[in-house]
């Protein structure tokens, strides 16, 4: 098989190609060999964890004192795209949720004690994150949510639960948003609070059977008198709604690497395909209308992929593009949708098929407009700021 490639961009920078290289062969090598197995079972095993924290991958963005790399955006995009083009959209999302969504918040807002006990076990793959934010009734809209944290002498008392929350029944480190001031409105008095496996209370309720990202676990979880010292509190008081928003424009910028991603792996399948595929005396890839259709998908793609780059160079500028990144939210993974089942189509029959990359990447696929605010979110998101 031929590789599909997009141009490097000049500000990726020597040691960024350096980590794509060895993530593409490990990806080849240690992933898709085995993934299989996990869209069987529902999770990824956790020495793929472990063997992603051995060579650095889990804690690029994180402080190097407490065993990250200390990079900037550019990394977690490598890593995402990289991921992506497994072809196995659910090990993408465990792994990009623990190091770019849920960890995250710990190594920009945790106290120096709070760093030192979770951030190396969480580099290395040790330990495994999980955010947890959603509720049946707060998803995109996160100032909607009605778990709730209760002070009680030098402790907190949670009560409430989560839902659709990845890495859930793995994880062991989970990053809990409730409201602590129920006289507060809207965003307001909304608080992050770190809980550990095993915390009494805690209860793993479901696992769900999902659509797509099936090797990826996804839990639905209850608190019931859960009881924190007053040192789980993550951060500031009251500022949780602002510190899941800053963490939110990561996870879309991280969305859409996933998306740029599929969408070259999904085109490297498509044309390797039509280039092979006979019809009418002559093979797909001879039909005009056949290579427009890739040519116009493959332009796309690039359109989706370069608005992505500038977004993470922007961030590693000291940048806050709220709205160029709500805007490469909504239209990569829009492209994506269009990307995979147009690539679906060429594949005729094929490509309906359980087990075929093209038919599992178009199911994975379809969750990247809905999770991490929905595009017509994002679509507001951007409306607002023009």
């Amino acid at each position: 098989m031929t590789e599909f490639e997009f141009e490097e961009p000049d500000t990726l920078g020597e040691d960024l190609r350096m980590i794509r290289a060895q993530l593409r062969r490990f990806v080849r090598e240690a992933i898709v060999p085995q993934a299989d197995e996990w869209e069987q079972s529902g999770e990824i095993s956790r020495e793929l964890f472990l063997e992603l924290g051995r060579l650095g991958f889990l804690g690029m963005r994180h402080p190097a004192e407490f065993g990250g790399g200390g990079m900037g955006a550019m990394s977690s995009v490598v890593l995402g795209e990289e991921l992506a083009r497994s072809s196995y959209g659910g090990v993408a999302a465990a792994v990009t949720v623990h190091s770019d969504m849920s960890i995250s918040h710990i190594a920009h807002r945790g106290t120096l004690e709070q760093k030192r006990r979770y951030l190396p076990a969480a580099c290395a793959g040790e330990k495994i994150g999980a955010i947890c934010v959603t509720e049946p009734n707060a998803g995109s809209d996160v100032a909607g949510l009605k778990t709730r944290a209760v002070r009680d002498g030098d402790c907190w008392v949670i009560n409430g639960n989560k839902t659709f929350i990845t890495n859930g029944v793995q994880a062991d480190i989970y990053v809990v948003a409730a409201r602590t001031d129920p006289h507060a409105k809207g965003s307001r008095g909304i608080s992050l609070f770190i809980v550990d496996r095993g915390t009494p209370g805690l209860t793993v309720a479901r696992k769900f059977e999902k659509h797509g990202w099936r090797a990826s676990d996804t839990a639905e979880l209850f608190f019931e008198n859960l009881r924190l010292p007053a040192d789980a509190l993550l951060g500031e008081e009251g500022k949780g709604f602002y510190y899941i928003m800053s963490t939110f424009q990561n996870e879309r910028l991280v969305a859409g690497a996933l998306s740029t991603g599929q969408c070259a792996k999904a085109l490297e399948l498509t044309i390797d395909y039509v280039r092979t595929r006979q019809a009418f005396g002559k093979t797909l890839w001879d039909q005009p209308v056949v290579r427009n259709k890739i040519a116009w998908m493959a332009a796309k793609s690039a359109a989706a992929r370069a608005l992505v780059y500038s977004c993470a160079l922007m961030v590693d500028e000291g940048k806050e593009p709220v709205r160029e990144v709500s805007m490469l939210k909504a239209f990569a993974c829009e492209i994506l949708q269009e990307v995979v089942h147009g690539c679906l189509q060429l594949h005729g029959g094929t490509g309906f098929i359980i087990g075929t990359p093209i038919e599992r990447m178009a199911r994975d696929a379809r969750i990247l407009t809905i999770g991490g605010g929905a595009t017509e979110v994002m679509l507001e998101e951007v409306a607002k700021r023009l």
